[in-house]
């Protein structure tokens, strides 16, 4: 397998295993060392990685981090481990902090064998930063994620190429975070922007309360924009190839002459696809459409559902669930709202593939 490959197959793997993971040493032997191996090195030489690396903070001898990833004798990358079952975000960082200072790595590592959350020293040299450049969970990755995990690869580890790329990835992660808040509530400066640009009456109070709320409508509706624009651009060489319609497991028999496919449910079905890719290879999900509802399944046949699309209504639409074979029917207000089941649909798909 190559490298993509691994780190899927390592991703779908990780689920199987946290009922067995319960300490923080099952943590680093089950989770965070096959994910140093993944990226090449041999966690078995102490040349590359260094468990128990001693790096002394002033009078304070004997002081120890997890592991260290060395590179010609010196230590490159800092890695302090926390058990599974431990939230990162709760994670005083003081430790990993002081090692940073007193040893020539130019990264950090904080992680849980799921999130990994790396540091540098962006914001003051030889300084560890107080918010990561980066954050990964590994049970969801996306193909950026596996893009940017490449320049940690042993083969390609060059930390004079990763630290500009740190610069850009933090400052993105910061940019995003922002828009992500004024998605939800806008803040006030957002909305005096806006709204000075198409308003000449003077800003009441009222008004900027009515522009907070338009404002947040306004950039929603933008984004949704975008995404179907974007759906539509990929649909159009694929629509010719429509996958042949069959009868359910049900035991329905259609008529194929009455079966209409929406632009609403090839919308849909290209948004399950996006989801599903990070897992699944896009052609394995497909589409197959019948008289009262239209079905996403895997491998093409309809003993793998993954979800039904209720969309032939005007007034409600729904999307069709399954856990434990049972399916479960959730109101969809538009065709977006359907990211919100993002991890539920990746959890159906998971359970297919394993082996």
């Amino acid at each position: 397998m190559d490298f993509n490959d691994q780190l899927r197959a390592f991703s779908v793997r990780i689920p199987k295993i946290i009922e067995s993971v319960k300490t923080e040493e099952a943590t680093k032997n089950g989770l965070i060392l096959p994910f140093l191996q993944i990226l090449g090195y041999n966690v078995f030489d102490p040349s590359e990685v260094c468990p128990e690396c001693i790096a002394d903070v002033g009078t304070k001898k004997g002081e120890k981090v997890d592991y260290a990833i060395m590179k010609e004798g010196k230590p490159v990358i800092l890695i302090e481990c926390k058990s599974f079952d431990v939230d990162l975000a709760s994670i005083h960082m003081s430790q990993l902090f002081r090692y940073f200072s007193v040893v020539p790595a130019k990264l950090g590592i904080l992680t849980n064998g799921k999130k990994y959350l790396f540091f540098s020293d962006i914001d003051a040299p030889n300084k560890m930063d107080t918010k990561p450049f980066l954050e990964l969970d590994m049970v969801n990755l996306t193909d950026q994620n596996i893009e940017t995990l490449k320049q940690f690869r042993k083969e390609s580890f060059n930390v004079d190429k990763i630290l500009p790329s740190a610069l850009n990835m933090k400052y993105i992660k910061e940019i995003k975070q922002i828009l992500a808040q004024d998605m939800e509530s806008p803040s006030q400066e957002i909305v005096q922007y806006f709204a000075h640009q198409i308003y000449d009456g003077r800003l009441t109070k009222n008004m900027v309360s009515n522009f907070t709320e338009i404002t947040k409508r306004a950039l929603n509706q933008y984004i949704n924009d975008v995404i179907n624009e974007r759906l539509k651009s990929a649909m159009a060489p694929e629509l010719s190839e429509k996958p042949e319609e069959k009868p359910v497991d049900e035991g329905i028999i259609e008529d194929d002459s009455e079966i209409t496919t929406t632009q609403s449910e090839i919308e849909g079905f290209y948004i399950i696809r996006a989801i599903l890719s990070d897992i699944v290879a896009p052609e394995r999900v497909i589409m197959r459409d019948v008289k009262s509802y239209c079905s996403i399944i895997l491998d093409d046949t309809n003993r793998k559902p993954i979800c039904r699309l209720y969309f032939n209504s005007e007034t409600k639409r729904y999307i069709g669930l399954f856990n434990n074979e049972k399916e479960e029917r959730q109101v969809i207000n538009s065709i977006p709202d359907i990211y919100k089941y993002a991890s539920q649909l990746r959890d159906t798909v998971k359970k297919y593939d394993i082996k």
